[in-house]
């Protein structure tokens, strides 16, 4: 025999959590604004974009190398983050997955060497 659950019960009890998230949250966020000091200043009203000032020619030349890293950077992030779950499992893993890992990494370390080679990495 099935037991009869009330589910609305459990609903409730998760629309009260989330109601009480909300407020807190909102308190937090009034509270934070009502103490935080306002000393607006020239440098803190300005906005700074990747180290030149904003406010110039916009036909003046600059250096793309940082965006450059900062694309080498999320890509060899992101490709380890694709790691961990290997890791996770490490133990459990059939032997099957172990050339998929490999050829993972082998990319991996082609794509860090080409980098490498062309000097990518290098600051100017």
């Amino acid at each position: 025999m099935i037991l009869y659950t009330n589910y609305t019960q459990e609903y409730k009890i998760l629309l009260i959590f989330f109601i009480i998230c909300l407020c807190i949250s909102t308190l937090l966020v009034v509270i934070t604004d009502a103490l935080s000091s306002r000393n607006p200043d020239k440098e803190k009203l300005s906005s700074y974009e990747c180290g030149f000032e904003p406010f110039q020619d916009a036909r003046v030349k600059f250096d793309v190398h940082f965006y450059l890293v900062a694309i080498l950077f999320i890509i060899f992030d992101l490709e380890v983050v694709f790691l961990f779950p290997y890791v996770y499992f490490l133990g459990n893993l059939s032997p099957d997955s172990y050339p998929v890992i490999y050829f993972f990494l082998l990319i991996l370390s082609l794509g860090l060497y080409y980098e490498w080679k062309n000097n990518a990495l290098i600051w100017k």
